[in-house]
């Protein structure tokens, strides 16, 4: 079935999915709309949310897409299982491939979360991984810098590894041995973490494993694109530049970038 995935995210974070899905199935095609106009989604009130995300899906369906990723935090834990229950597609969100990921790596079962402000007091995670295993520890930590550090580019700067280093040192005093990257814009800040972190504790990438279930269920739904040409396409609400520069030397594609109204 030789129709896009959509992908949408609040800006440019869920390009780390894109990234993966690129890398486990290359024939594919990506429609990627970042709402980088409204990023971050983190500190918005739940309905605001909420509402954001039913603008990106409700464009995307009129595109005619054959699945969903919700390659957002916020967004996933807010509004995934309505929008899972409404649509005739297939949908993913990016919460409960990384909890089963942590739980298979935990030595202790001692799991931190790193997030937005929204995920991290929607408890998402907390209760995906409780759900499976109750005894679970889990340790959440809200690091609402990281995501402008990403949107704005500063991946490498000395500025981004001091406001890490000082975000996550709640951290450094608890027992967790694996960190959930509970945001998918983490992942492009995943070096500077883990020299943080030191290399004892287990990052998980939600968005590998995001791309990983999602490979499972066009396997499953047998809708697998059937041409070796994917035709990728990637749209902002705002600010280009940046999703731009990552799309081009990031995920090493010549795929232009337009900008769109919602």
């Amino acid at each position: 079935m030789n129709k896009p995935i959509g992908v949408i995210d609040s800006g440019v974070g869920g390009l780390t999915v894109a990234k993966e899905i690129i890398r486990q199935r290359p024939n594919e095609s990506i429609l990627y709309l970042g709402d980088t106009a409204r990023c971050p989604y983190g500190p918005r009130p739940t309905e605001e949310v909420r509402e954001l995300t039913w603008q990106m899906v409700r464009h995307l369906l009129k595109q005619d897409i054959k699945m969903l990723v919700i390659a957002c935090n916020t967004a996933t834990a807010v509004a995934f299982e309505e929008i899972r229950d409404t649509l005739p597609i297939p949908v993913v969100g990016v919460i409960n491939p990384g909890a089963r990921s942590a739980l298979q790596v935990t030595r202790n079962y001692n799991v931190g979360v790193i997030g937005t402000v929204g995920t991290i007091k929607s408890k998402a995670y907390e209760h995906a991984l409780q759900e499976i295993h109750p005894q679970i520890q889990v340790t959440s930590l809200a690091c609402p810098l990281f995501v402008p550090l990403v949107e704005a580019g500063t991946l490498h700067s000395q500025e981004a590894k001091d406001i890490i280093a000082e975000s996550l040192k709640p951290l450094k005093e608890t027992d967790i041995d694996t960190l959930i990257l509970g945001c998918t814009h983490y992942p492009l800040l995943k070096t500077l973490i883990q020299e943080v972190m030191g290399d004892d504790i287990h990052l998980i990438d939600s968005a590998k494993e995001t791309a990983r279930e999602m490979s499972t269920i066009i396997s499953h739904n047998n809708i697998a694109a059937t041409s070796t040409t994917p035709n990728h396409q990637f749209y902002s609400t705002g600010g280009q530049h940046v999703l731009r520069n990552l799309v081009n030397q990031w995920l090493q594609l010549r795929s232009s970038v337009n900008r769109i109204s919602l």
